[in-house]
């Protein structure tokens, strides 16, 4: 059996409005849905920094560690 829910009332601008309406469209998903996804995330204390969100792709490249320190790569700057 499902919780009940309280219901809530906000403004929003109409460019977010409409954003979030897209976006529940896009994602098949309601208006109220997509509300409470964001204030869970919002609310759960996790913030985590963009190095941390891309931290699983570090190194998944292939190539020099760093273009700067190659001669190769640096032919021609500074002189």
């Amino acid at each position: 059996m499902a919780k009940p829910m309280k219901t809530v009332s906000f403004k929003l601008p109409e460019a977010l409005d409409a954003a979030l309406s897209a976006l529940a469209e896009q994602r098949k998903s309601s208006r109220s849905g997509l509300v409470r996804e964001a204030l869970e995330a919002l609310t759960a204390g996790e913030r985590r920094s963009v190095t941390a969100m891309v931290d699983e792709l570090v190194g998944s490249l292939a190539g020099p560690a760093d273009l700067s320190t190659h001669p190769k790569h640096m032919a021609g700057y500074g002189t």
